[in-house]
C-alpha cells in the first residue's frame, strides 16, 4: 500500500513539473480576439505587414477564403497606416464576394473607398459595388445574419446604388446607378420616388443623350403607372403627358418617339373618359353647370375621341333644356 502511494506521488509531480505542450485550437491574441488554429496547422501570423498580406493573398489564390480573410483583417488591424492596408481591406471584400456574401462584401469595399480613396484600383472596386447592387436589383435575397437567404429589399438596394453614386458621381457607372434607383423604386411600387430618380438622372446626366432620353421616357412611364394606381389620377396623367411631350420635343430622332406619341394619345383619351364620368355624376345631381364644365374638358382633352362626341351631344342637350326652362320662367 505504501509503495502504491509513493508511485502516485511521483507521477503527480512529473505531470505538474515537467514541461509539456497542449494543443489549443482556439487562440486569443490581444487586439485580435479569438481565432481557430487547427492542431498541427501552419502558423499564419507574421511580424510585418507585407508578409501578412502575402499570407492573405496566397490563401486567396488557393481559395482558402477563411484564412485569407483572417490574414487580411489582421494586416489592416495591426498596420492600418501601412502601404499594404488598402490592398488587405480590398482582399477582405473579395473573400466575402467569393463566398457569396455580397452584402458583407459591399460593406468591406465601402470601407476601402472611404478609408483609402487613393487606392489604385478605385474604379474596379466601384464597379464591383455596382455589380453587387445589380444582383440585388435582379432579385437576389439579402441574408439574415449574413447566412440565411431571407428577403429581397429594394429599399436597401436603392441605398447601395446611392452609395455607388456618392463614391463616384461622375464615374462610368454613376448614371446607370441613378437609373437603377428608379427601377428599384418601381419594384417597390413607389412611383413618385421612381419619377424623382429618373428626373434626377435626366437632369444630372443631360450631357449623356442616351441616358437623358431613357430617363425622361421612363419617368413618363412611371407617371403613367402612378396615374393608374390611383384610380386614374387626372393630374398625374397630365404630368405623364407633359413628360412624354418633352421627350418627343427634345429627342425627335429617338426610336421610341412613336411609342411616346401613342401613349400620349391613350392618356388624353383616358382623361376625356374620366371627365365624361365626372360630368355624368353632376348630371345625376342636376347640377347642369358643373356637368357642362367637365363635358367641355372632355372635348378639349381629346377632340377626336368618341367621348368628345358624346360630350358635345350632352352639352347641346343641357343647353336645350336650360333654354326651355328659361322660356317657361
Amino acid at each position: 500500500m505504501q509503495r502504491w502511494i509513493t508511485r502516485f506521488l511521483i507521477v503527480s509531480v512529473c505531470l505538474f513539473v515537467l514541461p509539456r505542450q497542449v494543443p489549443a485550437p482556439l487562440v486569443y491574441r490581444a487586439g485580435e480576439g479569438w481565432s481557430y488554429e487547427p492542431v498541427g496547422g501552419a502558423k499564419w501570423t507574421r511580424g510585418r505587414a507585407k508578409d501578412q498580406l502575402d499570407v492573405a493573398q496566397t490563401a486567396f489564390d488557393q481559395k482558402d477564403y477563411s484564412l485569407a480573410l483572417k490574414a487580411a483583417r489582421r494586416t489592416v488591424r495591426v498596420w492600418p497606416l501601412s502601404d499594404f492596408a488598402p490592398q488587405a481591406q480590398y482582399l477582405a471584400g473579395r473573400c466575402y464576394e467569393a463566398e457569396g456574401k455580397d452584402e458583407k462584401a459591399f460593406k468591406e469595399y465601402q470601407k476601402v473607398l472611404e478609408k483609402y480613396p487613393k487606392i489604385p484600383n478605385y474604379d474596379e472596386i466601384l464597379q464591383r459595388q455596382f455589380q453587387i447592387a445589380n444582383r440585388y436589383l435582379a432579385g437576389q435575397w439579402f441574408k439574415l445574419w449574413g447566412y440565411i437567404p431571407f428577403f429581397s429589399n429594394m429599399q436597401k438596394t436603392s441605398e447601395m446604388f446611392e452609395k455607388v453614386i456618392r463614391n463616384g458621381p461622375f464615374s462610368g457607372v454613376a448614371a446607370q446607378a441613378q437609373m437603377n434607383i428608379g427601377a428599384a423604386r418601381e419594384k417597390q411600387s413607389d412611383f413618385p420616388l421612381a419619377v424623382k430618380a429618373y428626373e434626377k438622372a435626366a437632369d444630372k446626366y443631360h450631357d449623356q443623350k442616351n441616358v437623358a432620353a431613357d430617363a425622361l421616357f421612363k419617368a413618363g412611364l412611371a407617371y403613367r403607372k402612378q396615374a393608374k394606381a390611383a384610380e386614374y389620377d387626372q393630374s398625374v396623367a397630365g404630368h405623364a403627358i407633359s413628360t412624354f411631350t418633352d421627350f418627343v420635343t427634345l429627342f425627335p430622332n429617338e426610336p421610341r418617339v412613336s411609342e411616346a406619341q401613342k401613349i400620349i394619345q391613350e392618356l388624353k383619351t383616358e382623361q376625356a373618359r374620366g371627365s365624361v364620368e365626372i360630368a355624368r355624376f353632376y348630371e345625376k345631381k342636376k347640377q347642369w353647370q358643373g356637368a357642362k364644365v367637365y363635358y367641355n374638358e372632355a372635348v378639349n382633352k381629346d377632340p377626336n375621341s368618341p367621348y368628345a362626341e358624346h360630350a358635345k351631344r350632352r352639352i347641346e342637350e343641357i343647353n336645350r333644356r336650360t333654354a326651355q326652362r328659361t322660356a317657361q320662367n
